[in-house]
Order: C-alpha cells, then sequence, then structure tokens
C-alpha cells in the first residue's frame, strides 16, 4: 500500500474510536460506498497498516492496574550497550512496552503495577539489574486518556 489519503485517515480515526463500527456506518461518515470502505479497510489489513484490533475494559469495577512510565539513561550510548539493554528487557514480561527514544533520555518503557509495593519489587528487582542503566526516572500514570470517552459521552456500544 502506498501512502494514505485523507479518506484513509479519516477510516483509521474512527476504527480509533470504535473498531466495531460497522462497515456501512463507516462508509457514510468518510463518504465511500460500503463496498469501497471495506476494500481500502482490506488493503490496509493486508498491508499492516491495521495490525489487529484490540478492546478497551472499562476497569470501573475492576481493580485496575496503573501505568508506569520509565525512562532510563545508559552510561554510555554505544552498540553494544544498546544491544546489551535491548536483549536483557526482551527477558521480562513485566515491561509492557520498550522504546529507544531522542532526547533527554536513551529508553521508556512501560509496566503496569497493581500498587507501589508491586513497582518496589520491579524497580529493585528488574530494572535496577538491566545491564548499562546509569540513570532511571519513574513517573505513575493517573488515567489513560484515550482509553476513557471524552467527558459528556457514553462509552461506544455495538449492536452486534
Amino acid at each position: 500500500m502506498t501512502a494514505l489519503d485523507a479518506i484513509d485517515r479519516n477510516i483509521l480515526r474512527l476504527l480509533r474510536l470504535n473498531a466495531r463500527m460497522p462497515n456501512a456506518q463507516i462508509a457514510e461518515e468518510v463518504g465511500l460506498s460500503a463496498s469501497a470502505c471495506l476494500r481500502r479497510i482490506k488493503l490496509m489489513e493486508q498491508s499492516g497498516v491495521i495490525r489487529g484490533y484490540t478492546t478497551i475494559i472499562d476497569t470501573t469495577n475492576l481493580p485496575s492496574p496503573i501505568a508506569v512510565i520509565i525512562d532510563i539513561v545508559l552510561e554510555r550510548q554505544t552498540e553494544d550497550f544498546f544491544d546489551r539493554f535491548e536483549i536483557a528487557v526482551r527477558r521480562y514480561p513485566e515491561i509492557r512496552e520498550c522504546y529507544l527514544m531522542t532526547g533527554g533520555y536513551d529508553y521508556q518503557l512501560r509496566v503496569d503495577v497493581e500498587n507501589a509495593g508491586d513497582f518496589e519489587r520491579i524497580h529493585r528487582d528488574i530494572l535496577s539489574a538491566l545491564p548499562g542503566v546509569s540513570r532511571i526516572h519513574s513517573s505513575f500514570s493517573i488515567r489513560n486518556v484515550l482509553a476513557t470517552p471524552p467527558p459528556g459521552r457514553r462509552a461506544f456500544t455495538s449492536s452486534t
């Protein structure tokens, strides 16, 4: 697939808001026939632009994990230090995401914890033991804005 046009980007925006939105509704909102819209979605799936669909769980009545964003600075920015760090990070399923960054930090990680004690264990047993780490800076999230409906709006529903 080549570059995305405005219609493709609009389709993606609608799917981000509600991946279960019926194709006919998406088509109507972007100004296409249902078959043309479905064809575009299938092309984006086949080319890897759309890699999958996910469910956002309303954790209001569930014990919800706290996302912790962790900025890591390595002692050195050499290929050897990067390789050793990345190999080590892959060993820990607790580390949900890991990004090589530009700017003031070398890597940004995300872990999900139940409470401060859970994070203390991860910090002591995992983060502090990662090779080549010079500095660790952690921030606890308050709320995932994109996983909750906008103020004054209900959660998305589907009739299927």
